[in-house]
């Protein structure tokens, strides 16, 4: 068995990588791929953190540019995230990957909210923590 270089990683993931070609917000073929990535990582041993941006559905600086309040677009944009994060949720549990998702914001019927600790713990179990609309 190959040893690992690191234990545990973050990645980042652009919402537009998420984006179907033919213009979609988000492709399921393109996030079960992604997904299937993730996972392989976690069966090599590797504790995964992911980002997901929200920028294949709204970015509230671009709402800002047209009129829209700065801190409402911002906010928007935290939402988009939490979608996305959703999106890779449920295609990572197809898989059988055991995750979560974590908030800054209070969704509690949607995601856990933030707290270091727990995050670590999730991974430490082997979960693949997804944060999303930032951690505070």
């Amino acid at each position: 068995m190959t040893k690992l270089i690191c234990q545990r990683i973050m990645l980042k993931l652009s919402g537009e990588a998420l984006m179907s070609e033919k213009g979609g917000n988000i492709d399921p073929e393109i996030v079960k791929r992604l997904a299937t990535e993730v996972k392989e990582l976690c069966d090599a041993g590797v504790q995964v953190g992911l980002v997901i941006g929200g920028g294949n559905i709204l970015r509230g600086a671009e709402q800002a540019a047209e009129g829209l309040n700065r801190v409402t677009g911002d906010q928007m944009g935290m939402l988009a995230t939490v979608i996305n994060a959703l999106a890779m949720q449920d295609s990572l549990e197809f898989l059988g990957q055991p995750v979560r998702v974590m908030s800054s914001l209070s969704i509690n019927q949607v995601c856990e909210g933030y707290i270091r600790r727990r995050a670590v713990r999730h991974l430490e179990k082997g979960r693949v923590v997804i944060f999303a609309a930032g951690t505070g």
